[in-house]
């Protein structure tokens, strides 16, 4: 079983998201904070594999209490997806970002993803992310890691940048849109060079306000 932590100062959105989690049959839900103090405390108590954090809580938010933990895989759960939260997610560190908005089964794949030492994005912070990439593409480093890309994978994120879904994409290049997400998930691990989250921004990307 995966050990979960739910940290979200709303109980009716834990109430919600913890019948989500234990409805798939192999993650458990073995705490639950209202507050980003609490949610240290208590992942470091029952040893939670990963931690799905509000960005918004009293006394410490997520990205701080992301920050104070050092064993759990950390996936963020917000319902903002602007350009700023995601920067600040990324500089982070997180392992994973997902949107309140996103489906059951979307929720349940990234809780799962990260265990497994993966990064995960939530398509819609997917197409931001390489939105900004493609215009922090006059960076050097940011250049030589575009150039790495294969013809197919540059076109990809060209569309993506211009804000198409993945769906939109796939009709754009006569391809089905689970094989589209399979070229973001290979362009992201392609420019990060690292499995976190995080590795999908670098440099000037990474500090620039």
């Amino acid at each position: 079983m995966i050990k979960v932590l739910i940290a979200d100062d709303e109980p009716l959105i834990t109430a919600g998201i913890r019948a989500v989690l234990e409805s798939a049959g192999d993650l458990d839900v073995v705490a639950v904070a209202a507050d980003g103090r609490e949610a240290v405390d208590a992942a470091r108590r029952h040893r939670v594999d990963v931690a799905l954090l509000d960005l918004a809580m009293p006394v410490m938010g997520g990205l701080a209490a992301a920050a104070a933990l050092s064993g759990p895989r950390v996936v963020v759960l917000t319902a903002f997806g602007d350009e700023a939260n995601v920067r600040l997610a990324l500089r982070q560190g997180v392992d994973g970002f997902v949107l309140k908005n996103c489906a059951p089964d979307e929720l349940i794949r990234a809780v799962r993803a990260v265990h497994a030492g993966e990064a995960y994005l939530s398509p819609a912070v997917a197409r931001h992310v390489l939105g900004m990439v493609a215009v922090d593409g006059r960076d050097e480093d940011a250049a030589r890691r575009l150039a790495a890309l294969t013809p197919r994978e540059s076109d990809i994120v060209a569309l993506v940048a211009e804000g198409l879904s993945n769906a939109e994409v796939g009709r754009r290049v006569h391809m089905s849109e689970a094989t589209i997400k399979t070229y973001v998930s290979r362009i992201l691990a392609k420019l990060g060079g690292r499995p976190r989250v995080g590795g999908a921004f670098w440099g000037g990307a990474a500090t620039r306000t």
